[in-house]
């Protein structure tokens, strides 16, 4: 699936197919990137992040006593269309003003996605919506530890890049 989503991006060049949001802003990113489609920031709506590659991953969590399916874009998919330095700094913001810093090499190199969507269900602002970070944590064990768990924010309201 993830090889799947990965070929469809280099496909469509990796262009978001909106390029300005057309309804309430989902995720705004900010710092050190090339693309821009308001001032000094690039923001997407639900559906420009649905218009991106797409991934499901299946894994047991921390915050859910079953191992769930997580749907939604990767998160390299998003770094890539917003022209993002990779060899920076994320500094990954909820809804609530906590923030966790995050290499953005982890968004381009270990399959993460922006869950938009937990066993088929729109993850909502008190499901931890409406973006979850969440690593393969079944598919690489390595990812078990509190540093992978705390990079998991969820509620996800912004990224800035530095």
């Amino acid at each position: 699936m993830l090889l799947f989503a990965i070929v469809l991006f280099s496909l469509l060049g990796g262009k978001v197919v909106a390029q300005t949001p057309e309804g309430p802003a989902v995720l705004t990113i900010t710092g050190k990137i090339s693309q821009h489609n308001a001032e000094q920031a690039f923001v997407f709506d639900r559906a420009m992040l649905e218009a991106l590659p797409q991934a499901t991953i299946s894994t047991q969590t921390p915050w859910y006593d079953e191992v769930s399916e997580f749907e939604g874009p990767l998160a390299s998919a998003i770094l890539e269309a917003v022209g993002a330095d990779l060899n920076a700094n994320m500094r990954v913001i909820a809804l609530n003003d906590y923030s966790a810093v995050v290499p953005a090499s982890d968004f381009s190199d270990l399959g993460v996605i922006l869950a938009m969507k937990r066993n088929g269900d729109v993850l909502r602002i008190r499901d931890k919506g409406p973006l979850f970070v969440i690593y393969p944590f079944d598919e690489n064990p390595d990812l078990n530890s509190e540093v992978y768990y705390n990079r998991s924010v969820w509620q996800i309201k912004a990224i800035e890049l530095y």
